[in-house]
């Protein structure tokens, strides 16, 4: 199918439209700086990525909102930055400051104006709401795990936002979910069958950066660097 043939985008929001990595580094590396760590940001990231990886196993029904603490944690017990109870919830509260992507208010506008815009994301409700805020609040409906109980890349998560847009008369035909991440995303998505937009904002870079390593890159119908390309791609 052409992008155009959809009705409705379906959105993983943290990596995709929100600069999760840059608002992580901003929180985190002046906290590591003072404990004297000596490593790059792309240590730093990776570090969060692994734990991620191992927090989602333990956890699977926590929204990444809450799961930020235990990562947070966890990453710092293997970088040897010191913990305090102020430094674990400040990086949550630091989400309200998590930059859009350069690109991505503009690129929603546009594609606001031909689709239906949802957000399925592994956050909670608080969470999603202070990212739609930087995003110009562009989202038609928004699917969380608060709402579901489970992350992706569950296929209840999908089932669940299907369900929901079926309540407007939406088909999964008519459904297309765009996403960053290969792990959480684009693999189940292509698995239950969806159409999928691969926005690759990693694109020439090395490793995973903060989102765990998927162990197979699933090839998905459009693949494009940047929310904007995918509008030119619509014809917005």
């Amino acid at each position: 199918m052409s992008i155009s043939d959809h009705r409705v985008l379906t959105f993983d929001v943290v990596g995709t439209l929100i600069d999760f990595e840059t608002g992580i580094l901003t929180y985190i590396r002046p906290l590591a700086a003072r404990a004297g760590y000596r490593g790059d940001d792309r240590a730093l990231l990776a570090a969060f990525g692994r734990a991620e990886g191992v927090q989602q196993r333990e956890t699977p029904e926590m929204p990444f909102t809450q799961m930020l603490a235990p990562i947070y944690r966890r990453l710092a017990g293997e970088l040897g930055i010191p913990v305090t109870g102020e430094d674990v919830s400040g990086l949550t509260a630091s989400i309200a400051d998590w930059p859009a992507f350069p690109d991505a208010v503009a690129a929603l506008r546009r594609l606001g104006s031909r689709f239906r815009l949802v957000a399925l994301t592994n956050t909670d409700n608080w969470a999603v709401a202070r990212m739609a805020e930087t995003l110009g609040n562009p989202f038609d409906d928004t699917v969380t795990v608060e709402d579901v109980g489970v992350n992706k890349p569950d296929p209840r998560m999908f089932a669940y936002c299907l369900g929901r847009q079926s309540t407007h008369g939406y088909r999964k035909s008519d459904i297309m979910h765009v996403a960053q991440s290969q792990f959480h995303d684009i693999g189940a998505a292509v698995g239950l069958g969806y159409e999928t937009c691969w926005i690759e904002r990693r694109k020439g870079q090395a490793g995973s950066g903060a989102t765990p390593a998927a162990t197979k890159i699933t090839r998905p119908d459009h693949h494009f660097s940047s929310l904007e390309e995918l509008a030119d791609a619509a014809g917005l």
